[in-house]
């Protein structure tokens, strides 16, 4: 049987990623990096393809667990009648390879434990060649090698290695699991109580950085530890997830791979880095990006992989049946090819953040912008898939439309800031012909609200950002009826879907839980329109559907009473953060470099 999505817990080293259940199995990891096919374990909850499981080895026990204060270091208590043990899960941060380190400590009596790694490489497909080494056991399988240091003997039982020891009180058992490549020098041991002291040292200082003591701290530091254990730090690049095809819907087919970087996610993750002051991050993803958008302007992407890859092929593992039956499983993400004409007014908010809040950008860098905006004067009126990429026809979605409004907003800004030479009349007169079109063709007076896209009488979650971004200032009559609107005709279980699946066609079957990251737009939103008392009620409610380890997903199932989609995703946490921020008064970077933008853009009426 499956664990739940919530019952994983996440640990990392800011390279790659591991997935632990509350029962001490390690279910999902992917080396060398968050998007390699090298997959130890290939999906939640199908031990048959990987698996790397310690706990008592009677049946009766009970679990607690908890991250160490301000670290990523996961403790798992198991208590049984004969006694208790602690099982301490960590990744310190990598050196020349990626570690697992696995340490059981004895607490009181006596424990029998049991330790069973199922090592399955190729998402589960290959069966590695495993034998003795001193101390351990070596598994290659062409060019993928891992290697299990043990402080206790290990054998073999049906495909799988095993342990069988018991733990005392004050005792400690170890165990590393590392990979390489098959084809260089093995892995050396590492002492695990060292390591152990490196991975909460680098968490205690990096976490430490954080200075707000608002309400919400506890919950905003959660939120960015698991935003930098999703961050490939040789790149600064940021993952949506560490996971892929963990359901938007039990048993459904929308099921998708989202170990890329998405362009989208550029000002969100840049707001939520810098409210919470980490600078270093937020100018790392800066430069992530600039690689990334090197190149031609019409060959730009909506999602890259880490490094800045562009081929994402996106194909369907066969042989996996996939988590509670929900096929297909998918490697790599087709709408990497799409047009979505948000990304554009995405990017250049993001510089506009950059440049108003840090002062880092010179011309060489807006000519890069100059380019994007060149082409985006030759497509925005083109219909495209839109932020939630449908799988459908291309539609002339509202949201796209405002974000390429956003575009030239922000270009006119920055060139202003940076006093560079640019083309600013002509973008300020494309800027107000997109204002005035969506404003004629996207709002609808029956609903009172603008809708999802031109000519549909459907909402869109994502138009709660508009006034967020500026587009029109809280206090418009149709800002607060969109709000509105969606509130009543899009919220289920006190929570915001994307739109709804049933009534738009989006080329998939329909079904799928609320989306957390609306919810916290709608958050903000309240806040914005002055209704702080629901903004506020709401978010604790958002709060309360973490995992006991504060963590998110993707979406969440309100009849299920379940979190849904891949885990833990970053876009939900991002929008924690930020929603958190909004709260806070109007502490955050966002509220202040907006209320610039509405006034320079003369919408501050």
């Amino acid at each position: 049987m499956a664990s739940k999505i919530e019952d994983y817990a996440l640990i990392g080293d800011c390279e790659t990623a591991a997935l632990v259940d509350r029962n001490g199995s390690i279910d999902w990891l992917c080396w060398p990096d968050f998007s390699s096919d090298a997959c130890f374990a290939a999906l939640l909850g199908t031990e048959e393809n990987g698996y790397w499981k310690i706990a008592p080895a009677e049946r009766e026990f009970r679990a607690t667990r908890r991250y160490r204060d301000h670290t990523l270091i996961l403790e798992t208590t198991f208590e049984t009648a004969e006694g208790a043990v602690r099982l301490i899960d960590f990744m310190p941060a990598r050196g020349t390879h990626s570690d697992v380190f696995r340490i059981v400590q004895g607490i009181r009596g006596k424990v029998a434990m049991r330790m069973d790694l199922s090592l399955r490489f190729d998402f589960g497909r290959t069966i590695p060649w495993v034998t003795h080494i001193p101390e351990g056991l070596r598994a290659v399988a062409g060019p993928n090698l891992a290697v299990l240091y043990a402080s206790v003997p290990v054998h073999g039982e049906n495909l799988t290695s095993v342990a069988e020891f018991v733990v005392s009180r004050g005792e400690c058992v170890s165990f590393s699991l590392t990979y390489g490549l098959s084809y260089e020098k093995e892995p050396r041991k590492i002492d695990p109580e060292k390591a152990l002291k490196v991975a909460e040292q680098f968490w205690r200082r990096w976490s430490g950085q954080l200075k707000h003591k608002g309400q919400y701290r506890d919950a905003i530091e959660r939120s960015l530890i698991t935003l930098k254990a999703l961050t490939f730090r040789p790149t600064g690049g940021v993952v949506a997830a560490a996971t892929t095809s963990l359901p938007e819907a039990i048993g459904g087919v929308r099921n998708w791979d989202y170990r890329f970087c998405w362009l989208r996610d550029t000002t969100f993750t840049l707001l939520a880095l810098a409210n919470g002051g980490y600078f270093d991050e937020a100018l790392a993803w800066q430069d992530w990006l600039l690689r990334a958008l090197a190149g031609s302007p019409d060959q730009v992407q909506i999602m890259y992989g880490i490094k800045g890859e562009r081929q994402l092929v996106e194909w369907e593992v066969g042989w996996l049946q996939g988590y509670e039956g929900s096929r297909p499983v998918r490697i790599g993400n087709a709408a990497s090819l799409q047009l979505q004409l948000d990304i554009y007014g995405e990017m250049l908010d993001c510089f506009f953040h950059s440049q108003h809040s840090f002062d880092r950008h010179c011309e060489d860098d807006f000519r890069v912008l100059v380019l994007l905006l060149e082409h985006l004067e030759q497509i925005w009126h083109l219909p495209d898939q839109g932020i939630w990429e449908v799988r459908g026809d291309p539609q002339h979605f509202t949201y796209s439309k405002m974000m390429a409004w956003v575009a030239f907003d922000r270009a006119v800004l920055v060139a202003e800031q940076l006093q560079c030479e640019a083309p600013v009349e002509k973008w300020k007169s494309l800027r107000d012909t997109i204002h005035a079109e969506i404003c004629d063709r996207a709002f609808s007076p029956e609903k009172n609200s603008f809708v999802q896209a031109y000519g549909s009488d459907q909402l869109d979650a994502a138009l709660l950002l508009m006034p967020l971004v500026g587009f029109l200032p809280p206090t418009d009559p149709r800002v607060v009826g969109t709000v509105e609107a969606i509130e009543r005709e899009l919220m289920h279980g006190g929570l915001v879907m994307r739109y709804n699946t049933a009534k738009v066609d989006d080329g998939l079957p329909p079904g799928e839980g609320v989306f957390l990251a609306c919810s916290f737009w709608m958050v903000s939103s309240l806040k914005a329109i002055g209704r702080i008392d629901d903004a506020r009620a709401l978010f604790e409610r958002l709060l309360a559907l973490r995992n006991d380890l504060g963590l998110l997903s993707e979406q969440y199932d309100p009849e299920r009473k379940r979190l849904v989609g891949n885990f833990p995703q970053a876009f939900s946490h991002i929008a924690l953060v930020n929603a958190a921020f909004d709260l806070d008064d109007g502490a955050g970077v966002r509220s202040r470099v907006h209320r610039h933008a509405s006034k320079r853009s003369g919408l501050a009426r």
